[in-house]
């Protein structure tokens, strides 16, 4: 993600951290890393931090914002990192927000929690700190050494991040070590704080209503599990263990890593697992879980697919099915990618991979982070989350991929109209009911409804049924879906999910009985 326009950005993105020549002591020019100031909180640290009390200890810092799927995935890359280098490199997230809901503290505290980040984290509300930098992508990772010199620079996501940045980092050390300016003594930080919650879930991402089958499935993300309750949330079976892997075998043996959209064909349920990059079918009759799409590794080719278990996959994070084929909201690639069920084969169906607003033909498309379909058997609605907008496509592929409202990646907001002049924050799903399009605005804590006919977005006036439920009616709701007039909501960051009655407009939260509390605390 970028401040810049595409061509520029894949320009940037070739400046890659170089680590210092063993024969210098200090970067030519004395380039010396600016103080971190002008933030507003710090987080995940008993005190605030600065580069001049870190002198001895090599420093990297993270620019990043929460919204952004190319940070997500860098994330994996620094906490190999931070094990690997435990006594000699600081870890520093410094949080420069894009969309205006992503600068309260509360809400990165949150997003910490999601993420499972264990280092400490600064709030650039302002930017501050990326000016002083003169960062202009995220993530972008700036590498300082022990006498507070800034050795290296590497802007965007990359296949090797982890690599190239552990060569730098190793070379600092030998450096280091050789001059005697290495600490390499242990620094604790305090994790980040939890938020309290009584829900036994846990970033609840999504949310599917099986009305036939009279039940519902939640992606309870952040305890890496499947729950299934019936649609008054009387608990039927559990997915998944609750802690993060890739095991494929029976329900109580299963693993996920932050699972995120579903759909279902007859008994079996899809699973988009995200941070494994992979999909996941469950039985449900054998009560068995098996990998069948995606090879555990982000994948990085935009243009061709081939087998499903051997193509790599990139933050999956939404599902359609529709016959044999199985659509895939491949957000970290920027595309919607298909599996054709019968044969095993995985390839790229709409989008270019480059991060975009950009209607036209389905390859040539421009997308930004795909995060929730729906459809209404013709054509095949998605969220575009970074774009803020809804846009769609014939799902037998001979039309082009069109928007419906929202207008572009820096174009965001709150407010009702028509087209190119509605402005909605971060939108992460959209149900289609009867006619109409339901939209969890997420980042605005609301739900919209779009016609696509005549390009209109309103918001739709609710009221909670819940005792003393005052202020926003959601916190960061990542999920929708629809099952005899009602919606069900994953409610996020309030852990929980919600039913909206469209018929009478109320809002009232769904009380599990029988699931258990795991992980999260």
């Amino acid at each position: 993600m970028s401040t810049m326009r595409i061509v520029v950005a894949l320009v940037a993105a070739i400046v890659l951290v170089v680590p210092l020549s063993p024969a210098r002591a200090q970067p030519p020019g004395g380039l010396v890393a600016p103080e971190l100031t002008g933030g507003t909180d710090w987080l995940g640290t008993n005190a605030p931090l600065s580069l001049k009390e870190l002198r001895g200890k090599i420093v990297l810092l993270d620019f990043w914002t929460y919204c952004c799927i190319n940070c997500m995935q860098t994330l994996p890359e620094l906490a190999k990192l931070e094990k690997k280098y435990a006594k000699q490199v600081v870890v520093i997230g410094v949080h420069s927000p894009k969309f205006e809901g992503e600068r309260d503290t509360m809400r990165i505290r949150q997003a910490m929690q999601r993420y499972e980040i264990a280092h400490p984290v600064y709030n650039d509300a302002k930017h501050a700190i990326w000016k002083a930098y003169e960062v202009n992508w995220w993530p972008t990772l700036i590498l300082i050494d022990p006498e507070g010199f800034i050795v290296g620079r590497s802007n965007g996501e990359k296949s090797n991040t982890y690599e190239i940045t552990d060569e730098a980092i190793a070379q600092q050390v030998k450096i280091h070590r050789a001059k005697k300016t290495l600490n390499e003594e242990l620094l604790p930080f305090q994790k980040a704080q939890n938020v309290a919650r009584t829900s036994p879930l846990y970033y609840p991402g999504k949310v599917l209503a099986d009305a036939a089958g009279k039940r519902l499935f939640i992606a309870d993300s952040t305890n890496h599990r499947i729950v299934v309750t019936d649609l008054n949330g009387q608990h039927q079976a559990t997915i998944g263990t609750g802690k993060a892997g890739a095991t494929d075998g029976s329900y109580a043996r299963a693993q996920f890593n932050e699972p995120q959209g579903m759909a279902l064909k007859n008994q079996i349920l899809y699973v988009a697992d995200r941070r494994n990059h992979m999909i996941r079918a469950v039985d449900l009759k054998t009560k068995m879980v098996r990998t069948i799409a995606g090879n555990g590794k982000p994948g990085w080719n935009r243009t061709e697919g081939g087998p499903a278990l051997r193509t790599g996959l990139s933050s999956p994070w939404a599902l359609h099915v529709e016959g044999n084929a199985l659509f895939i909201a491949n957000a970290g690639s920027f595309q919607l990618w298909v599996l054709e069920l019968g044969k095993g084969v995985l390839s790229p169906w709409a989008g270019n991979g480059m991060e975009e607003l950009t209607d036209g033909e389905r390859a040539q498309a421009c997308l930004a982070q795909p995060s929730g379909m729906s459809s209404d058997g013709t054509y095949l609605y998605f969220a575009d989350s970074e774009t803020s907008s809804i846009r769609f496509v014939a799902m037998d592929g001979k039309g082009p991929v069109q928007t419906i409202v929202g207008k572009g990646l820096f174009d965001f907001g709150d407010k009702d109209g028509t087209g190119d002049e509605v402005r909605m924050q971060h939108c992460m799903d959209v149900a289609w009911v009867e006619g109409d399009l339901y939209v969890i605005d997420t980042y605005n804590h609301k739900l919209k409804k779009v016609d696509r006919v005549r390009r209109t977005c309103t918001t739709v006036a609710l009221e909670s049924t819940d005792a003393g439920d005052t202020g926003a009616l959601f916190s960061e709701p990542g999920g929708l879906s629809h099952a005899n007039g009602k919606l069900y909501v994953a409610d996020t960051n309030a852990h929980r999910i919600r039913v909206v009655d469209l018929k009478t407009k109320k809002v009232s939260t769904l009380v599990l009985t029988g699931v258990s509390k795991v992980g999260g605390g």
